[in-house]
């Protein structure tokens, strides 16, 4: 018999026009698949919605989910604990089916009730923000339900000299992980720019240093000279508010390209196609990622790498495994970022295989699912 694992997102039905947000957990389900397991993707809807909303939503998502085999998996139940609209969720499983269906519920949400994680015979947090989540813990900003096992996909998370707090669990590591299957290697046009899927805004943090601004705002304007110093094309695919029009400007004026997120990536095919039609990948880090030190590296990254795109990131601290100058390339500063551009350039089908080895070495779906299958039900 094969084994079942519950996958619960955060939310997918509320975030349906970002195709990123979706293959963040779409690669750890075909991860599963690919192993062979059950697997049951259980979403929330707020008992405020209308049955209509909810429903409309429900179609979204299985529309995008059918072609990876997993619409007839899905399975709703109420954010707020209170019963959803009748007839809202027809045809979809309902949460008492995914708890006596599963072996394990792997959960990205942070806010589930603690009765929900209880329902399950096995459970493991599953944290895709390393030092935020352990930062608002500590804070009391969120609290979250007793789980089995917790994992992070931040190294240096609960490690001797961390800068990470301590909120007093045991934290195992994870890699992250990309599905190769579905992301193969793509050749791209001499020509295509170097780009990234991203968000502009965040939310106010605070450390031991003081309150920092926790936004891409913060980590791009660094390298808004950054055009001027390489010959390779730059692109942001970003989310900006009317309010953000002076910074729009002033980017292109720097020599930006700048594009809509939700135009390029407001579907899963609509973003992977994005990715494996750019160059390689060029991207600053939020500053905790700095401040924290957490050697984070991006789920948006390894779709980069899987897909033979060289990733020019900024470097978020020293790494069990990771390198700095080989088909990814960690830098510190302007002038830093710029080289590892050039390098990319200079010998650009080298730093491609580069790529594509070290996603199937260190983020394979099936080598890291498998790992955390071992772990949580051993």
């Amino acid at each position: 018999m094969s084994t079942t694992v519950c996958l619960a997102p955060g939310t997918t039905l509320r975030f349906l026009n970002l195709g990123g947000h979706l293959w963040v957990y779409l690669n750890w389900a075909l991860g599963l698949r690919a192993l062979g397991c059950r697997v049951i993707w259980l979403d929330q809807a707020r008992s405020t919605e209308s049955v209509d909303k909810i429903r409309k939503n429900i179609t979204t998502l299985k529309g995008y989910l059918e072609s990876f085999g997993l619409a007839d998996s899905l399975a709703v139940h109420s954010k707020d604990g209170k019963p959803l609209p009748s007839g809202a969720t027809d045809g979809c499983l309902n949460l008492d089916d995914a708890a006596s269906e599963s072996d394990l519920l792997l959960n990205f949400g942070y806010s589930k009730f603690p009765e929900v994680v209880a329902r399950f015979r096995k459970s493991a947090l599953l944290d895709i923000d390393p030092g935020l989540l352990q930062s608002w813990l500590a804070g009391g900003q969120i609290s979250i339900a007793p789980h089995d096992v917790y994992f992070t996909i931040g190294e240096t998370v609960g490690q001797p000299g961390s800068r990470v707090p301590d909120d007093g669990r045991r934290w195992q590591y994870t890699r992250p992980c990309v599905a190769l299957d579905s992301w193969p290697r793509r050749e791209a046009l001499d020509t295509a720019p170097f780009t990234t899927v991203t968000n502009w805004d965040g939310e106010w943090m605070k450390d031991r240093d003081g309150v920092y601004k926790n936004d891409k705002r913060s980590g791009f304007l660094p390298f808004m000279d950054l055009p001027r110093h390489t010959s390779q094309a730059l692109e942001l695919a970003v989310y900006l508010h009317h309010e953000d029009e002076k910074d729009r400007l002033a980017l292109q004026e720097h020599g930006w390209r700048i594009r809509h997120s939700h135009e390029v990536s407001g579907t899963p095919s609509d973003y992977q196609t994005y990715i494996q039609t750019s160059r390689g990948e060029f991207s600053a880090v939020k500053p905790s990622c700095i401040r924290m030190q957490n050697a984070w590296i991006s789920d948006r990254t390894l779709c980069y790498l899987a897909s033979g795109k060289p990733a020019v990131v900024q470097h978020t601290g020293q790494s069990r495994f990771l390198p700095d100058a080989e088909g990814l390339l960690r830098f510190h500063n302007l002038e830093d970022a710029a080289r590892c551009l050039d390098v990319v350039a200079t010998d650009y089908e080298r730093h491609s295989q580069l790529a594509r080895s070290l996603a199937e070495e260190y983020f394979d779906a099936r080598k890291v699912v498998r790992s955390i299958l071992e772990r949580a039900l051993s």
